[in-house]
């Protein structure tokens, strides 16, 4: 039995609605209309590149300004990813990719511990280390 890594989210704010569905072990199919043409961009590279199915359908208000539309597209996606990844099992923490395009050096890293951050209380003895 092959467990399907999907993960759907539907997230309503003051200012979007987003929905979002997202496979992992898609074949690189996107429908994505955020409102946001450069976005839709990005998300269309986003599946092609990572062989991921994306569906997206998100408005907002964007006649005031994008900046919320891409804020809770990529949260969605966050959290889509995060459920589609479930226990994490079979995967490696972490991975980092670069790519060389015509005028740029694209380079993503990507941890999938589900960590939000790493605090450390380190306690130094002295106030100065020489």
């Amino acid at each position: 039995m092959t467990i399907q890594r999907i993960g759907q989210v539907h997230r309503v704010t003051g200012e979007t609605n987003v929905q979002v569905q997202l496979n992992l072990d898609g074949t690189g199919q996107c429908e994505v209309d955020s409102g946001v043409a450069f976005l839709d961009h990005m998300l269309h590279q986003l599946a092609s590149h990572g062989l991921l199915d994306l569906k997206i359908k998100a408005s907002g208000d964007t006649h005031i300004d994008d900046h919320h539309s891409n804020e809770d597209v990529g949260i969605a996606v966050g959290q889509a990813l995060a459920k589609a990844l479930g226990d994490r099992r079979g995967i490696q923490r972490f991975g980092h990719f670069v790519a060389p395009l015509d005028e740029a050096l694209v380079q993503v890293v990507l941890d999938c511990s589900g960590r939000p951050h790493l605090s450390y209380g380190l306690k130094i003895p002295a106030a100065r280390i020489g």
